[in-house]
């Protein structure tokens, strides 16, 4: 028998054999729950609801692949996840967070504090990329220039520490204090890290920053917007736009500069910078994990 006819009988053989495998194969996947349907904001604890959101929730303590799957659902966080998984897979630890969060309480705040985590390693990651490839001598040599790397690393961290702590502390319904936790340390480190560049991008950001603190325009039509339409999903969809302009603007800048960014920076000052990035990935980390810790005993005492 020739070797083509050896390899035509073993390409065969092997696919009757995958064939045999079918019907477990189909098992499993008939055996693998779907997600229910959307329930009202008073069928999920008040962690979960969204101020004049009323309808469109998920329940709480499906299986896991229940909250995946929902990536296909209708409810009101799918264009949440859907707005910044379109955007660029560097958020996605904000896709988890609001794909996944619906689970449990202690998921929740868990996704939650990792997000804050990945974006206060994003915010300085972008304030690495502005200030190598992006910013102008004049700006370096300013006041602003010689702080910015140490203070894009603490505003860093201080966002996710400020992020967490407002999750943490502050409950349903949520009084202005909160908001003050979270928008002034992340706005501070936001404004820093743009600052070499923060003409191109305010637009985006002040819509963005308005739609992040207000909930406009569910306010004004409860029950209306759950779905599609309210401000959270409009913060994400200028923050996604602002994203890509980001982007955009620092490849455009990368290759007109990178030939030069040792001569003109130095090899110390590239080392440093990058020296500092595992240090505030632990430092926010270990701030998250301590949060995680101060939830795991609160729930534990309210099930006592």
């Amino acid at each position: 028998m020739s070797s083509a006819a050896l390899e035509r009988l073993s390409t065969l053989s092997l696919s009757i054999q995958q064939l045999g495998h079918l019907p477990h194969l189909l098992r499993s996947l008939s055996s693998t729950p779907s997600p229910r349907g959307t329930v009202w904001a008073s069928d999920v604890p008040s962690l979960f609801r969204e101020p004049y959101i009323l309808t469109g929730y998920r329940p709480t303590g499906q299986d896991w692949r229940c909250y995946l799957l929902s990536l296909f659902q209708r409810h009101n966080e799918s264009l949440n996840v859907w707005t910044h998984l379109l955007a660029v897979p560097i958020v996605l630890l904000s896709v988890a967070a609001h794909l996944l969060q619906s689970h449990s309480e202690l998921a929740h705040y868990t996704l939650f504090f990792v997000d804050y985590v990945g974006v206060s390693v994003y915010q300085y990651g972008c304030a690495l990329a502005y200030y190598f490839y992006c910013s102008e001598y004049a700006w370096r040599e300013s006041g602003v220039g010689a702080l910015f790397l140490p203070g894009a690393a603490f505003l860093g961290w201080l966002s996710c520490a400020g992020c967490c702590f407002a999750k943490f502390r502050y409950r349903r319904p949520y009084p202005p204090r909160r908001k003050v936790c979270q928008l002034i340390p992340t706005g501070l480190a936001y404004l820093l890290d743009i600052s070499p560049v923060a003409h191109r991008l305010v637009a985006f950001f002040m819509l963005a920053a308005f739609f992040f603190s207000c909930p406009v325009p569910e306010r004004f039509f409860p029950g209306r917007c759950d779905i599609v339409g309210h401000g959270h999903q409009i913060f994400h969809l200028f923050l996604s736009l602002c994203t890509f302009c980001q982007l955009e603007a620092l490849f455009e800048d990368y290759l007109a500069r990178r030939r030069d960014v040792v001569q003109v920076h130095g090899e110390v000052r590239l080392l440093v910078a990058c020296a500092i990035f595992p240090v505030l990935v632990l430092c926010s980390a270990m701030t998250a994990a301590a949060m995680r810790r101060s939830v795991k005993r609160r729930l534990r005492i309210g099930q006592d």
